[in-house]
């Protein structure tokens, strides 16, 4: 039995007591229901048909949120993952089977579709296309330092090395071993660690902003073994601990010289001075060792990564995204548009298909990085323009020419509601719309479907977007049909998941 709260007193802090998880939804939470009828959604490992206590943390009319608070009774699902294993927050899917995790995030896409059931009932919906890799799939980490001091937990831990915990941005957790990087990058971050806690050199405090180690990102490319690594310092440090012996610039120098004898995939060592009070790894770059770059291979094709250069996460997982993209592009001819292109990748390797492919991407460097890689390929007809993609789509339509393929791949929050109508007076044949995030893919389809929006739809209020507006200009714009849906999975052990929808001109 749970404990039956009254609607009106069961308030942040109450536990409820034997609640069945009934399946996970959107961004990895559980779903179930309280007592009194409303759902809660829960955040912090859930797995569905377990028997839990949840900690309320919100409670509002429609529903509540909570935590799990302490595990009752096991999933079936529930699997005990290898001793060496660590679960975190970026991997708290880890003891649910890959099979079942493919089964819930292809059972998710169906779901987000819900609204739009009658436009998808001649679509062809495709198998999930499963990552080549479950584990040992990235080809980026980035590990934080922090400390954590709390009297009313009796904590007082002046270093920690390893990742966030989940929803608390100001407490990391040591890691020992990330399952979703390889063993090379797991070895050089121990390798670091034991170098960093024996100089007591601190790390950096974000309310008092001293102390000097921030974060690692350790970049390693999946085909060509290629590796750099990355320190994000302060540079401000004050402790009666640090002897001469131990200063930033010895230590970053008996840093370099290690890894770069240990490790001979390690041919590019950088430090950025980031001495920004937000959480991120920024800065002034300084190249301390090897090359400037390192490269990876796609789909045959090879690209320079830089620092800060964007690059898909999970490289086997990319091949299999973007042949994805590939095959559902009927109409390889003519002009090809690309855009939130981000760093040129589609249109770099579509580019052999088509007579002209213009590139759009708001970031400057972002472009430069798809120029350089478009050269190294000897690739002579992708054009990339810096632009908001609404303007670029108002221009283009107003002048520049037709398109018969768009592919769009736009960031978490979607489609700029007033690129949207422009986009659709291109009156191409196809779009391939591109999305890491079901929510927003299932607003900006409706819109360009013409369907009025309700907030079942979408989990951005119109009012404050102008959908309706934009939903009447399109009216007597050319008409679209849904004809195929292919999730992806890019990321295992974590609630991500990637699709790719294409849309045809009826």
């Amino acid at each position: 039995m749970g404990l039956f709260f009254k609607q009106s007193i069961m308030k942040k802090h109450d536990i409820l007591e034997n609640i069945k998880i009934e399946k996970l939804i959107f961004w990895g939470s559980g779903l179930a229901t309280a007592p009194d009828g409303r759902k809660i959604i829960i955040s912090g490992g859930a797995i569905p048909d377990a028997i839990v206590d949840l900690r309320i943390t919100k409670s509002k009319k429609n529903h509540l949120e909570a935590q799990v608070y302490r595990t009752i009774k096991r999933s079936p699902l529930e699997m005990d993952i290898p001793s060496n294993w660590q679960l975190y927050g970026g991997c708290k899917w880890l003891p649910i089977p890959y099979v079942k995790q493919l089964e819930i995030k292809e059972q998710q896409i169906t779901e987000a579709f819900h609204s739009l059931k009658e436009e998808t009932v001649s679509t062809t919906w495709h198998p999930i296309v499963r990552s080549p890799d479950s584990e040992h799939y990235r080809n980026k980490v980035e590990f934080s330092w922090g400390k954590y001091i709390s009297e009313r937990e009796g904590k007082h831990d002046e270093y920690r090395f390893g990742f966030h915990v989940q929803g608390q941005f100001d407490r990391i957790e040591d890691c020992w071993y990330c399952v979703l990087a390889d063993d090379v990058t797991n070895a050089i971050f121990k390798d670091i660690d034991i170098l960093a806690r024996k100089s007591w050199i601190p790390t950096y405090d974000p309310k008092t902003g001293i102390g000097f180690w921030r974060h690692l990102v350790i970049r390693r490319a999946k085909k060509t073994g290629q590796t750099m690594v990355i320190f994000s310092v302060n540079g401000i440090f004050e402790s009666e601990n640090t002897t001469k012996k131990w200063t930033k610039e010895y230590l970053l120098t008996e840093m370099v010289q290690q890894l770069s004898e240990k490790y001979s995939d390690v041919t590019s060592i950088y430090v950025l001075e980031n001495t920004n009070r937000a959480d991120v790894v920024q800065g002034n770059q300084v190249l301390l060792y090897g090359e400037s770059t390192i490269t990876d291979e796609l789909l045959g094709l090879t690209f320079e990564i830089q620092p800060k250069s964007f690059f898909q996460v999970n490289t086997l997982g990319a091949e299999k995204l973007y042949q994805s993209v590939i095959d559902a592009i009927q109409y390889k001819w003519g002009t090809l548009l690309d855009l939130y292109a981000g760093t040129g990748t589609i249109g770099i390797l579509l580019a052999k298909e088509f007579k002209k492919v213009y590139s759009v991407e708001l970031v400057t460097s972002s472009s430069e990085d798809g120029q350089k890689n478009s050269d190294r390929n000897s690739v002579k007809n992708v054009e990339f323009i810096n632009s908001k993609v609404e303007d670029f789509a108002k221009e283009f339509s107003s002048g520049w020419g037709k398109s018969d393929t768009i592919v769009l791949d736009p960031p978490r929050d979607g489609l700029h509601p007033s690129a949207i109508p422009h986009i659709l007076t291109f009156g191409a044949r196809e779009i391939i719309y591109v999305s890491c995030n079901p929510a927003t893919l299932v607003r900006d389809i409706s819109i360009m479907l013409g369907k009025e929006m309700s907030h079942e739809t979408t989990d951005t209020d119109a009012s404050d977007i102008g959908i309706k507006t934009e939903v009447s200009e399109i009216k007597n714009q050319p008409k679209y049909r849904i004809s195929d849906i292919t999730p992806m999975d890019m990321f295992p052990h974590t609630h991500h998941i990637e699709t790719v929808v294409r849309l045809e001109r009826i």
